[in-house]
């Protein structure tokens, strides 16, 4: 059976981004990551209410607009414009047919928001899980995510103490399917 997706015009979506094989990229080119994300919403705008990258990987919760529902177009164009320029992996056949470059895993992961609850713990989950995976203790100092601003936003407290639930977050406690 294939996996169909659900393209729903103006919905919310989370979305998980990795690289192949888990290569250690994103931090290390985190301004050509911001170009692809700008160049992407300068053609197909959307709205970013939270991101987190980590250095292999993404998460983001994105509000499309009313009259689109092409989140993978978007991602297309993130993905190309941030491996434009970088060197190319070992890649199958196949790939090199579709002029990937390996830098990205072929899909993404995407879920769709279906109430403010399902939003919520999505926006915590992308917030929290630099200190999930051990790379700071504070979400605040975690300097790729969008923490600080959902806090300035007031969807945090400043100096928010961690919540044993919100580090255990993952993808099946979430709601996903």
């Amino acid at each position: 059976m294939h996996y169909r997706r659900l393209y729903q015009p103006g919905a919310r979506y989370f979305f998980t981004a990795v690289t192949e094989n888990r290569e250690p990229l994103l931090i290390d080119h985190i301004e050509r990551l911001r170009a692809a994300f700008r160049l992407c919403l300068s053609r197909y705008p959307f709205e970013i209410d939270a991101i987190v990258v980590l250095p292999e990987h993404l998460h983001t919760l994105w509000r499309l607009p009313e009259n689109d529902a092409d989140f993978s177009k978007r991602w297309m164009v993130i993905k190309r414009k941030f491996s434009a320029g970088l060197p190319s992996r070992v890649v199958s056949d196949s790939k090199t047919q579709k002029r990937e470059k390996g830098i990205w895993q072929r899909r993404f992961w995407e879920h769709y928001i279906r109430d403010e609850e399902d939003w919520r713990r999505h926006v915590d989950y992308i917030h929290f899980n630099p200190v999930k995976h051990g790379y700071v203790s504070k979400p605040q100092d975690w300097p790729h995510s969008s923490f600080n601003q959902a806090v300035r936003k007031g969807w945090y407290e400043p100096g928010i103490v961690l919540d044993d639930q919100l580090i255990g977050l993952n993808h099946e406690n979430i709601g996903n399917e």
